[in-house]
């Protein structure tokens, strides 16, 4: 669980000074003032207390008790993003119409389940969701983890039921971690060409035997065979909740892309164990149990095995840092 109190999620800065500089609050009081007001006025909602809160680049959350329960307030200031937001927020509500195991969104009585409010120094995208109970996914449980994995096949099965619309703003075509635009995922001709670019102009060698071993893969990559769709794209431990190793919760849809379904299993893959501050990379254990998960409710094609293969790589380059490398980043690839 996060600290009581104002916390920074993974930045090293003073959370009093982002709380100012970024939202205008003087204080957690004074938040605690405004969302008293805010959720009475646009949810109905009674406000007891609110003990928690944590702050993200642009974004927050808030953690709220009240008349409907234990509640998790989330906002965003960044203006850029409050349409892929919405949208975001409204794929919770029909992946939980579909059995997926998220936090559906406090509708207001005007109907919407994300509202624009004013905030001390601007306007904030804000959206109230129940608060899930479980712990952070523990990837030494190997039981854990295979439900993990047939979690997040099961999110692609509802998620390709599902259009992206003409309102969502997909994320990055690579694993960068920054998000940017583009409302489709190449093809893997595309694919291809991206990750020989990149080869050529941005890898920085920190794993050459990696690289070569890329280089080989790509240049035998079979035509992937699976049409993109609205993924995850964040799927790891900060955003898996489990009980007695079984996944009760998946958070934070906010980085939704469309991209190939093989894509975001191997960014999980690399990823699975990386928690706020806590930064490791997965193990072939890990790995081969999570995708044990995965292929027990949807079986990779023979193309998106070798993609598997491929990517997993790619991705495990993007995650070596320039410098200093304690966790053993470059080792793992």
């Amino acid at each position: 669980m996060l600290p009581l109190g104002l916390s920074m999620l993974w930045e090293t800065v003073d959370p009093e000074a982002a709380l100012r500089e970024r939202f205008g609050f003087d204080s957690l009081d004074a938040v605690t003032d405004w969302a008293t007001k805010a959720l009475d006025t646009t949810w109905g909602i009674a406000v007891a207390a609110c003990p928690r809160m944590v702050i993200s680049d642009q974004n927050a959350i808030l953690w709220v008790a009240s008349d409907r329960g234990d509640l998790v307030v989330k906002w965003s200031g960044a203006r850029e993003r409050f349409g892929s937001l919405d949208a975001s927020t409204r794929l919770l509500r029909s992946l939980a119409d579909r059995g997926i195991p998220v936090a559906a969104p406090l509708t207001a009585p005007d109907g919407l389940d994300r509202v624009v409010l004013d905030g001390p120094s601007g306007e904030l995208s804000v959206t109230v969701l129940p608060e899930l109970s479980g712990d952070w996914l523990d990837v030494t449980d190997r039981a854990a983890v295979l439900s993990a994995g047939a979690c997040l096949a099961e999110v692609h099965q509802a998620l390709g039921s599902l259009g992206a619309g003409d309102a969502f703003e997909a994320g990055p075509r690579e694993p960068a971690p920054a998000p940017a635009g583009g409302s489709t995922a190449p093809r893997s001709g595309e694919l291809t060409q991206t990750i020989s670019d990149w080869l050529a102009t941005r890898d920085h060698q920190l794993a050459p035997e990696a690289s070569r071993r890329l280089r080989s893969l790509l240049s035998g990559a079979p035509e992937l065979d699976d049409e993109p769709q609205l993924v995850h794209n964040d799927f790891r431990a900060a955003n898996i909740l489990t009980r007695d190793s079984t996944v009760v919760g998946v958070l934070d849809l906010d980085e939704v892309r469309v991209e190939h379904r093989v894509h975001d299993l191997a960014k999980a893959s690399v990823y699975l164990g990386t928690r706020f501050t806590a930064w490791q990379p997965t193990s072939g254990d890990v790995r081969q149990a999570l995708r044990a998960g995965y292929e027990s409710v949807r079986p990779l094609s023979p193309a998106e095995a070798c993609w598997f293969e491929i990517l997993v790589v790619w991705q495990g380059l993007h995650a070596i840092p320039r410098g200093n490398d304690p966790a053993g980043w470059a080792s793992a690839v």
